[in-house]
């Protein structure tokens, strides 16, 4: 599971001190999907980083399966399974070549790497590019290897930030049912997206963050009560909290 007890980061530029989450708390249960909602800079990214040991927090305390982020970078390290926007492929290399070189860096024998392989390349559809060199993939190809990537290790939690950039239709449904997949089989998974009816689709729950601040959890059907879709109960979340915000002259 993955747990968060009031993280806080603060980063220092020209123009002041940017709190780019404030006393962030939430819990993700095994076998949950999370929905990681927000406009740009609510702090999303900064949350994901922090739990996969690429930032230390200002204060707070953030825990993967009952392990410290921040006091045991190594074991968690171990246990996630990181996308972010930064991709990370070699373009010199192939598809299998990629996924093979990232497993042997986790010490994975040949033999469980080459099952591996073959298991996420037959699930994310990148059969027909296995052999080719990731120079010159498309968006979408670059975005399936660097998932596989991702999942080469077997982690037990994934952390995805914006999966479905670039992905057509139909490898948006396959991730879907693929993210299903994984999440029967045991793990946990964080998903990050600015596009409501993929959160809708596959998440368990949501948490709603904004400067900052997590704003609202719950399940996608306790979020979206009342409303006819999840963008207008997200919007509402939002209008609220900013007018909250206002009445209290912009302080949390």
């Amino acid at each position: 599971m993955i747990e968060a007890q009031k993280l806080t980061k603060r980063f220092h530029s020209r123009a002041g001190e940017i709190i780019a989450a404030r006393e962030v708390s939430f819990s993700v249960s095994s076998k949950t999907i999370m929905g990681l909602l927000g406009p740009n800079g609510a702090g999303k990214t900064t949350i994901l980083s922090i739990l996969a040991t690429a930032q230390t927090p200002d204060s707070g305390v953030a825990r993967v399966m009952n392990v410290d982020v921040a006091e045991n970078k190594e074991l968690v390290r171990k246990q996630i399974g990181v996308l972010s926007d930064q991709r990370g492929l070699y373009s010199r290399l192939t598809t299998k070549e990629n996924l093979l070189y990232y497993g042997m860096l986790y010490g994975i024998s040949y033999k469980v790497l080459k099952n591996r392989i073959a298991y996420l390349c037959d699930a994310l559809n990148l059969t027909s590019i296995e052999n080719r060199r990731t120079e010159g993939f498309s968006q979408g190809e670059k975005m399936k290897v660097a998932i596989a990537r991702a999942l080469i290790h077997d982690p037990a939690v994934l952390l995805l930030d914006e999966p479905t950039n670039g992905l057509d239709v139909m490898s948006v449904r396959r991730l879907r049912l693929f993210l299903r997949e994984l999440r029967d089989q045991g793990k946990t998974i964080i998903f990050s997206s600015h596009i409501m009816s993929e959160v809708a689709n596959v998440c368990d729950d949501i948490i709603v963050m904004n400067r900052g601040r997590v704003i609202a959890q719950g399940s996608t059907d306790e979020l979206w009560a009342g409303a006819e879709q999840l963008e207008e109960a997200f919007f509402a979340i939002l209008e609220a909290d900013e007018k909250r915000m206002s009445a209290m002259g912009g302080n949390a």
